[in-house]
């Protein structure tokens, strides 16, 4: 999809601030409320825009520790790999998952809310067969959070 300077003002905003009313939004592209609310519309139904999310601070529902793991598969095999990657996406402590070149086949962001939850959920998923190896990192403090990509306007 092409998407033009209008489209790239509107994609910066509501990677900012995604509660912005289409008057607000329409007024910093120069558009009305109602074209602005059509153009986004587009972006979604095209896939540009795949979801609108809140960032929820992990302390104030109770988890407050976040663990990245690099996974290295046994084999790489299609079969094995398409099995990670379902158990990956219906498991809700993971928050975040790339399949990656390198050292390892996967990273995982997983929230927890300690050591203790870590170690239970390392047991439940990490000990598999098709796993060869695990390495963890601790995140001692989230310095940024976002989703946001930087776009050219």
């Amino acid at each position: 999809m092409d998407l033009d300077r209008v489209d790239r003002k509107l994609l910066n905003a509501v990677q900012r601030d995604n509660r912005l009313t289409t008057a607000e939004l329409g007024e910093l592209a120069g558009l009305s409320a109602t074209a602005c609310q059509r153009r986004l519309k587009r972006l979604r139904d095209e896939g540009v825009i795949e979801a609108d999310v809140a960032i929820v601070s992990p302390q104030a529902v109770g988890r407050p520790m976040l663990m990245l793991a690099s996974i290295s598969l046994e084999r790489e095999r299609v079969d094995i790999i398409d099995r990670f990657k379902q158990a990956v996406r219906r498991t809700p402590e993971i928050m975040s998952a790339y399949y990656v070149t390198g050292e390892a086949d996967f990273v995982l962001m997983i929230s927890v809310r300690d050591m203790a939850e870590y170690e239970a959920f390392t047991r439940r998923f990490f000990h598999e067969s098709d796993i060869k190896a695990v390495k963890t990192m601790v995140v001692m403090d989230r310095i940024k959070a976002s989703l946001a990509l930087p776009i050219e306007e």
